[in-house]
């Protein structure tokens, strides 16, 4: 089958192309720049932005369009209207490329989500049928994304399957993890050791090859779904994974979140606290049992290979 994906050089991108690399489907990839580095079989779709594709030729020779492409989530969005310009992106963007892409005769259809659709977390796991409650622009636009998609399917027939991961990390990741691993590296005290609460992650290897699995398992048409490594852990046992994946002392110091938080809300950081004491679970189960698909990649193995990319590029 030949795929298009979108948002081909970027984190997941790349590690998708990577893996579809020696498949025996034909890849194309959507850059911005004709000097955009892809791995060698993955043929470049240059294109100033998605607008670009609504009507470009390719989309007619395509069977599954892999739809990355997005305007990220930022912890300090200077827009004069954040929401406006996350909806144009996001959902705007991804309504208007679905659509061309079942006019141009695209079966599948793949939309990479976010957990932010849910909230920013709940006493219990996040499900499927958890009631979507997204919190800020990004998470909105997405909600929103997935909305547009699921009507364009049940009026065209076209092929939706939406996948919605929390935090990815992996080789290439950046903001907040990259941060963590560089004082981790550093050898910093943290003062997260009193801090007790869960997080799920997925490593992007493995989100890959869910991606990979979702773009042509029958069972996957018109299902969403949550993605994860099916380990939690708290970011005080991250920080100690994350060291000894890096071969560096662990060095956590004991101070109430309570305290923290305060001095948080002080100086502005809020956002950042509640990212490092917030629990945030989900339950992936329904990927898992549906397409009988299990995570290649244990969290020890994604964090070793992080912290061995990381130390590589040092």
């Amino acid at each position: 089958m030949n795929y298009l994906i979108t948002g081909a050089t970027g984190f997941v991108g790349l590690a998708l192309c990577q893996l579809l690399e020696q498949s025996e489907h034909t890849v194309y990839g959507v850059v911005r720049r004709s000097d955009a580095v892809l791995p060698a079989s993955v043929k470049p779709i240059v294109v100033s932005s998605i607008a670009d594709l609504y009507t470009h030729p390719i989309l007619s020779e395509i069977d599954v369009v892999i739809h990355l492409a997005a305007r990220v989530h930022q912890m300090k969005d200077t827009s004069a209207d954040p929401l406006s310009e996350f909806r144009s992106i996001n959902t705007e963007a991804t309504k208007n490329l679905a659509i061309a892409s079942q006019s141009a005769g695209v079966k599948r259809f793949v939309y990479l989500s976010s957990i932010k659709v849910n909230g920013d977390g709940q006493s219990e796991p996040y499900t499927e049928q958890s009631e979507p409650r997204p919190t800020d622009p990004y998470g909105i636009s997405k909600w929103e994304a997935e909305c547009a998609l699921k009507n364009i399917a049940a009026e065209t027939g076209l092929e939706v399957v939406i996948l919605r991961p929390p935090l990815v990390y992996g080789a290439g990741v950046r903001a907040n993890f990259l941060s963590l691993i560089k004082l981790v590296q550093k050898g910093i005290p943290l003062p997260l050791g009193a801090v007790n609460n869960q997080r799920s992650l997925v490593y992007v290897g493995n989100l890959v090859d869910a991606i990979a699995q979702c773009a042509t398992h029958p069972n996957a048409v018109g299902q969403t779904f949550l993605i994860s490594d099916n380990t939690d852990l708290s970011t005080a046992e991250l920080v100690k994974n994350l060291a000894k994946s890096l071969n560096k002392p662990i060095r956590l110091v004991k101070i109430s979140p309570v305290l923290l938080t305060i001095l948080a809300q002080i100086f502005g950081k809020t956002a950042t606290v509640d990212r490092l004491f917030g629990s945030l679970t989900i339950d992936s189960s329904k990927i898992r049992q549906t397409l009988d698909w299990q995570p290649p990649f244990t969290l020890v193995q994604g964090l070793n290979q992080t912290a061995r990319w990381f130390q590589d590029t040092q």
